[in-house]
């Protein structure tokens, strides 16, 4: 096997979460090396859930709606033996673009995310390669690797990304803890084809005696989760004669074509940081989520989308290092938040006894009568926003529409020489951006400036208000078609600073947008 002596990144790991990075990577032209000691991608599902963010960070990395096979979740239902139907999430309709929760098929996604990179020349993919350790020195990483043949070879790179799962070898050569949780109880998870009356939506049946998890996917699958009882053990669990016994009241007494049957501990931890000098943990490498809300490949996403950009502008020195140090600080508050929740959930879903599932649900039926606190849960408010407490964008207040340290909104456009719609941030791509709205965000800024941030590979680009068809101008200019970005969210003559993870860094009337372009760039570390 003929491997590189030099890279920019060594990625090391190559599931969903590492192929997307990679992807984001090879989009800006970076130099990847990208091992994984596995030959062939996990055959079984895995992960079923995304939502709409992760669905836009997809899309960031070139997937179009229909490339996965998806199922769009209409609503997640609570039931209590003692109660009946208690409670209910509302996941119909979309955000940005993409609906609020789907359901897929892990393996498609990961082969998928594989053939795109087939477009990147300048990403190199290395399976059976097995990295055996590195040393940090202040120009970059030199790792070993050894290859399917047991040859070991020595690795250059500016900077090393562990995607290496839960157990990352990264992460362990780093020397971090991975505080948290590791629940006691095993759960079984089965996955199966062909069911006689399959279900349309996620169900919680939250039987202190056998908590399930319940849930439709792609391909005329579903998938259960059951608790094991104190005293059961895996072998006796995997056993078909007791899998077709749990599933029993779903089969009809017909046979089920049984497709993954594993028993698995879950887990709530962090890694002290996700950063240590040039070294980087994105997804299960950095932290693991307990699997209540669906959020665990949904953060390694968001990790990506947030580190891969940082990684290119230092690596093609539009950016110091400085930058690189906004990761960790960014996405940990928020990967607590989504872990705290999904213990929460938890909580709901297997009550340790009979005693707390009467109060738990007895009172979650109770508050669902009262509007404001049905909202917080069948509206999705009990779910962290994903904005940052603190880094790189400036502080302070936003207009209605727009949210500091929060993602730009999406909606649907159109330019002036096309037709058909698309979304903005296909329109808008995915370098940094001074938009204005119904205005010009060019115009006030002195062509030194100018110069400075087309330099550092920024654009200014319009989005005309809806209605107003949009006319050539000397900026690319695009119309509103669904008043995402109009009156009253965004007011006329706004202007924003995003970055290319689409994330807002600054806002306000186009007459500061001379001192918004400033600043962004001296936050961004630019060279």
């Amino acid at each position: 096997m003929r491997l590189p002596k030099q890279t920019d990144v060594l990625l090391v790991g190559l599931g969903p979460v590492g192929a997307a990075l990679a992807n984001l990577l090879g989009q800006q032209g970076v130099q990847v090396l990208v091992i994984d000691k596995a030959t062939e991608i996990f055959a079984a599902p895995r992960a079923i859930a995304l939502d709409n963010e992760a669905l836009r960070v997809l899309q960031m990395c070139g997937l179009q709606e229909g490339d996965i096979d998806t199922v769009a979740i209409p609503e997640v239902r609570m039931h209590s033996p003692h109660f009946g139907f208690y409670s209910r999430a509302n996941t119909a309709g979309s955000i940005d673009g993409h609906p609020k929760l789907v359901t897929f098929y892990q393996p498609q996604l990961e082969q998928v995310l594989r053939d795109r990179l087939a477009a990147h020349p300048s990403v190199e993919v290395a399976l059976g390669v097995t990295l055996l350790g590195f040393e940090q020195h202040p120009q970059g990483v030199r790792a070993r690797v050894c290859d399917t043949d047991g040859l070991q070879h020595e690795v250059q790179a500016q900077f090393i990304v562990g995607a290496d799962g839960a157990n990352s070898l990264v992460r362990n050569l780093l020397g971090l803890d991975f505080k948290g949780k590791t629940y006691a109880e095993d759960w079984l998870v089965v996955d199966a084809r062909q069911v006689p009356q399959p279900i349309d939506h996620v169900e919680f049946i939250c039987d202190p005696r056998r908590p399930t998890p319940h849930m439709v996917a792609p391909g005329n699958r579903q998938r259960w989760e059951f608790k094991l009882q104190p005293g059961e053990t895996r072998q006796q669990m995997e056993q078909p004669e007791m899998v077709k016994g749990l599933l029993a009241p779903w089969s009809q007494g017909q046979d089920i074509d049984i497709e993954r049957v594993a028993v698995y501990r879950f887990h709530a931890r962090v890694a002290d940081t996700f950063q240590v000098d040039r070294a980087f943990l994105v997804g299960d490498a950095a932290h693991i989520t307990p699997p209540f809300v669906g959020q665990g490949l949904v953060a390694g996403l968001r990790d990506v989308a947030n580190l891969g950009w940082k990684l290119a502008w230092v690596v093609q020195g539009r950016a110091t290092p400085a930058l690189l140090e906004s990761y960790s600080r960014e996405r940990q508050p928020h990967v607590r938040e989504m872990i705290q929740l999904a213990q929460w959930m938890g909580r709901l879903v297997m009550p340790g006894s009979v005693v707390q599932a009467w109060l738990t649900h007895g009172v979650m039926k109770v508050m669902s009568s009262i509007p404001r606190v049905k909202d917080l849960f069948e509206n999705l408010e009990i779910k962290p926003a994903n904005r940052f407490k603190r880094g790189c964008f400036m502080p302070g207040k936003a207009c209605a529409g727009l949210t500091r340290g929060g993602a730009l909104p999406q909606g649907w456009v159109r330019s002036p020489m096309g037709r058909v719609p698309m979304l903005s941030d296909d329109a808008l791509g995915q370098g940094l951006l001074l938009v204005g709205f119904g205005v010009d965000p060019s115009a006030t800024l002195p062509s030194a400036l100018r110069q400075r941030w087309l330099s550092a590979g920024g654009r200014f680009v319009r989005i005309a208000p809806r209605g107003n068809p949009a006319q050539a101008t000397t900026v690319s200019t695009w119309e509103d078609l669904d008043n995402s970005f109009g009156s009253p969210r965004v007011p006329a003559g706004w202007v924003a600073v995003v970055r290319p993870d689409r994330v807002v860094m600054a806002d306000g009337p186009v007459d500061g947008a001379s001192r918004m372009a400033q600043q962004s760039l001296t936050l961004l570390h630019a060279a």
